[in-house]
């Protein structure tokens, strides 16, 4: 199996976000394991690059990254986070 690129994951980001609903998180474990597998062979190696593009996306106003319910600021945070559309979109 290929490694996945950017565009996949931002596609899949931005669907799953979207299936979750306004107001409503996605995991970043959960869109690796749906690229990579629920082996966590396939889909640990998967969650760098899937929050480098979440930090792109978040920049350009097209996701919030949230830890314990708050947004966080993109460019410095650490620990659990999770992924939710903004609001009103």
């Amino acid at each position: 199996m290929t490694k996945p690129d950017d565009a996949e994951f931002e596609a899949t980001i931005l669907n799953l976000a979207g299936e979750r609903g306004e107001g409503r998180t996605v995991g970043p474990s959960d869109v690796a394991r749906v690229l990579g597998g629920d082996h966590p062979d396939g889909w640990g190696p998967l969650m760098q690059p899937i929050r480098r593009v979440a930090v792109r996306l978040m920049k350009e106003g097209r996701i919030v990254i949230t830890r314990k319910g708050r947004p966080v600021d993109p460019d410095d945070f650490r620990g659990v986070y999770r992924l939710r559309l903004p609001e009103g979109e």
